[in-house]
């Protein structure tokens, strides 16, 4: 009966140790049982998890019990990760112990005054001091960054001041404290609070309208003086904000500490704990990593497994050499072969051979070569095969696909290889050269049939302005006027896209209006004419075609002339398709300052109107000869539009006249008609100014002044007169083709299509 005694107290013990060191094993079904492992795309690993039971609760810290909870808010497509009650997860890493946040930016608006601050809450994790850095962007702008570091108070910031947006140089993820101030960030802070101020309330620095704000990781940073126009509108609607990384840990106690708490310890086997430091890491704790050789989850029992290295690269001569090991593996020559069987001891045979040198020699050598022979053509097929997967890449980050779809149905468009493009150019070749600017480089080539084209290639590209890029291919391929520069087609093989158009070889109207030696060419005939081509297009695109445009940066930059000076409208980068039941559009205001609509600047309301007040200052330019924007003329002329205004209503419009244009008697009447058009588009309210197809009109009949009705049947004659006349004064290029570049080429060949910049004053 004692012997039954013992051995029932024996087995109910052993069961209960079972129990007890089995809680590992039913702690992993569990989590893998019911867990919901991803949320909106994004993995969610153990320790951390959503449903109860899936995410690790530091039973010494109840503290710490949300640390680990995420919520998975289905009210978004696709849903969303959401740690606490509003912020967003990014990524989790289990490898660095990091986890990527969403935060949105702080900032402070005038006109209408307007603020918001972000706090960020997170108890136990700690910023990364080494991944992240404090930013503010503005002319007039300072903000702190506050938090609780050690328990204490800590607090620190920046400043940036600049006169005008055109200032700043800087554009990348580097601040050079004017437009943009960067400062540090410390380990260990949590409860964080950030604030946007205004010195002077942006009263001295005009489109500068926001202080901004913002921690940011270090690699997602990517300043633009486009940021410092951005107004309250963008803040509200757009709601933009930045990723954070934080480092976490699990628990307080350090790896011995926490070792000795069983099966509390998270770290399980073929795993390596590792204990966080304040200096390092910010936090108390530790961390779990796979060991060598190893791979998975080490929080889970049996998370990680043995990392097959006979399956992956090795240093074995042959993979039938190479024996898979737990968490390592080893090389092995088969029987009869002597080494081990790696790369640098290789498998050589055992038996005695009977071959004498000189076959021995020979047999080497000619394995040498054809080993070389055979290298070589392995290494050209691995590096064309590389170059076809680049220009796929290429193709699909340029939007390709997209592309290829809408416009598979359009003949008259071609989609370019690069090496099409190559050949044009002569491999690009600087000869080839016709224009440069700040954002690209234009190549005169020859296509097919000896077609001349002008090659636009951008030296740099934002890949999230794919969109605007496809804009302007898709907004061109619908317009058929003569007066708008023809887009050939494009390519998108190449790391940034290539547009081909017709070659327009006579350069700009901004270039022609301040060249002093072209102007005595520039006839005021001439100018009235372009006045009414270029009116006439934007009256096509406002009315005639079936989906309205707003072209939204009309200048003088891109307006092509050529060697008849007929004028060809370009760059729809940043152009508007209007559907016919809306009359205005809510947008990011865009364009080039000394052009741009003051009532679309104040309220980002686009309207076709903005066509007509920028039209208005072209033909401003065309009267006076003189840039729409000058920072080298007095403040009272710095802005050309209203200095023009401001003459006009002084009645004295003959003092900014351009005195080339102003001698002719004959053309005094229709000088005074065209200055009161322009005054007209010039309105401050839209709906005070004329459409565009009211100014087409009327310039059409300021031309017809002072011309016998018969007069008309012979104005193609005489246009073509005008030309001979014109071409007299323009030289032959290398290939004997009229007209040359002046160095400034249009905006059209600087940048891939892309939207104009405010700060660019272009």
């Amino acid at each position: 009966m004692g012997y039954q005694k013992h051995f029932l107290t024996f087995l109910i013990s052993l069961v209960l140790t079972r129990l007890i060191t089995g809680s590992e094993a039913l702690e992993s079904l569990v989590i893998a049982s019911h867990c919901t492992s991803e949320c909106g795309g994004i993995t969610i690993p153990y320790p951390f998890g959503i449903e109860e039971g899936c995410y690790y609760k530091d039973k010494d810290e109840p503290s710490l019990y949300p640390s680990m909870k995420i919520t998975c808010n289905h009210t978004f497509s696709p849903p969303r990760p959401i740690h606490g009650t509003d912020i967003q997860i990014l990524n989790i890493s289990l490898q660095e112990g990091e986890v990527s946040f969403n935060n949105e930016v702080s900032y402070q608006c005038d006109k209408p005054y307007w603020f918001s601050y972000n706090s960020i809450n997170t108890n136990t994790f700690t910023i990364s001091s080494s991944k992240n850095k404090f930013v503010a962007t503005g002319c007039d702008t300072y903000a702190w960054f506050k938090g609780k570091r050690y328990g204490k108070n800590y607090s620190t910031g920046c400043m940036t001041t600049c006169n005008e947006i055109d200032d700043v140089l800087v554009n990348g993820n580097i601040c050079n404290g004017v437009g943009c101030c960067e400062a540090s960030v410390p380990d260990g802070v949590t409860n964080i609070r950030i604030n946007a101020y205004s010195f002077e309330n942006h009263t001295l620095v005009t489109s500068n309208p926001c202080s901004v704000a913002y921690i940011v990781a270090n690699d997602a940073f990517y300043f633009s003086p486009q940021n410092l126009t951005q107004n309250l509108s963008y803040y509200l609607n757009e709601q933009p904000s930045a990723p954070i990384i934080y480092n976490w840990g699990i628990g307080t106690k350090n790896c011995s500490e926490a070792e000795k708490e069983g099966s509390r310890f998270l770290c399980k086997s073929n795993t390596n704990c590792i204990t966080l430091t304040h200096e390092q890491d910010g936090l108390d704790g530790y961390r779990c990593n796979c060991s060598e050789g190893y791979s998975g989850n080490p929080y889970l029992p049996q998370g990680c497994q043995d990392i097959n290295e006979c399956k992956r690269e090795n240093d074995c001569e042959r993979p039938e050499y190479c024996t898979n090991t737990d968490g390592s593996y080893y090389c092995q020559c088969p029987k009869g072969y002597h080494g081990n069987g790696t790369q640098t001891d290789r498998c050589i045979s055992s038996s005695k051979t009977w071959l004498t040198p000189v076959i021995i020699t020979a047999g080497i050598g000619g394995s040498i070569i054809i080993l070389l022979v055979v290298g070589f053509l392995l290494h050209w097929r691995k590096g064309e095969r590389r170059i076809k997967k680049l220009r796929e890449s290429f193709f699909r980050q340029n939007g390709g696909l997209i592309l290829h779809q809408k416009l598979s149905r359009m003949d008259a468009l071609k989609i370019f290889t690069a090496q099409d493009l190559e050949n044009a150019t002569d491999k690009y070749n600087e000869m080839k050269i016709i224009g440069r600017g700040g954002y690209g480089i234009v190549y005169k080539g020859i296509i097919a049939n000896n077609q001349l084209v002008a090659i636009k290639r951008s030296l740099k590209v934002d890949p999230g302005q794919v969109e605007q890029f496809i804009n302007e291919i898709l907004i061109l391929s619908q317009i058929n006027n003569r007066n708008v520069v023809r887009l050939l087609g494009c390519c998108l093989e190449t790391e940034v896209p290539l547009l081909v158009y017709e070659y327009i070889n006579n350069g700009t109207l901004y270039d022609h209006l301040n060249d002093e030696a072209k102007a005595p060419l520039f006839t005021w005939n001439i100018r009235l004419r372009i006045a009414s081509e270029v009116a006439e297009v934007l009256s096509y695109l406002h009315t005639t075609i079936s989906t309205p445009i707003i072209h939204r940066d009309m200048k003088s930059m891109n307006i092509l002339l050529d060697e008849c000076y007929t004028a060809k409208v370009a760059d729809f980068g940043a152009s508007r398709l209007v559907p016919v039941d809306q009359e205005q559009l809510a947008t990011m205001v865009l364009g080039t300052l000394g052009y741009l609509d003051p009532e679309y600047m104040q309220t980002s309301e686009l309207t076709e109107k903005s066509d007509v007040y920028s039209f208005g200052v072209v033909l401003v330019e065309l009267l006076t000869s003189k840039k729409a924007l000058s920072y080298q003329r007095p403040e009272v002329e710095r802005c050309l539009a209203m200095h023009f205004l401001l003459k006009m209503k002084e009645d004295r419009l003959f003092d900014i006249i351009d005195k080339n244009i102003a001698n002719s008697q004959g053309d005094i009447e229709q000088i005074k008609k065209v200055a009161n058009l322009a005054k007209w588009c010039l309105f401050l309210k839209g709906e005070d100014r004329p459409t565009m197809k009211e100014v087409a009109t009327e310039l059409e009949g300021i031309k017809r002044m002072n011309k016998h009705p018969w007069q008309d049947a012979k104005l193609s004659f005489d246009q073509e007169n005008d030309c001979e006349y014109l071409l007299r004064g323009i030289p032959k290029d290398d290939d004997g083709n009229s007209g040359s570049y002046s160095g400034k080429d249009s905006d059209l060949y600087k940048r891939p299509g892309f939207i104009s910049s405010l700060g660019g004053g272009r």
